[in-house]
């Protein structure tokens, strides 16, 4: 009985860590996401504002794609990659 319970409590703790790494982790890639909009690229885009969020690529800056020959600046990575899956639906606009 005594060894059951300080299975139990072993597993729970294990758990409880567990979680709380995995949140760190979440937290700290938000950082890195806003490094990324902080630390500015320079060159020079086709476009004034990020087209999917919407954010100046004057201040914003921080990675760009080719798109029928010309260069796309974005704020993040992450907006880069929703407008890669389809470009038109965010040129439309």
């Amino acid at each position: 009985m005594k060894k059951n319970k300080i299975l139990i409590l072993t597993i729970l703790i294990f758990t409880i860590v567990s979680c709380e790494k995995k949140e760190e982790i979440k937290v700290h890639q938000v950082d890195e996401e806003q490094m990324q909009a902080v630390n500015k690229l320079d060159v020079k885009v086709v476009n004034a504002n990020d087209p999917v969020c919407g954010m100046s690529t004057a201040e914003f800056l921080s990675d760009t794609i080719q798109y029928k020959g010309e260069i796309y600046g974005f704020c993040s990575e992450s907006c880069k990659n929703e407008f890669a899956k389809n470009p038109d639906k965010f040129l439309k606009n």
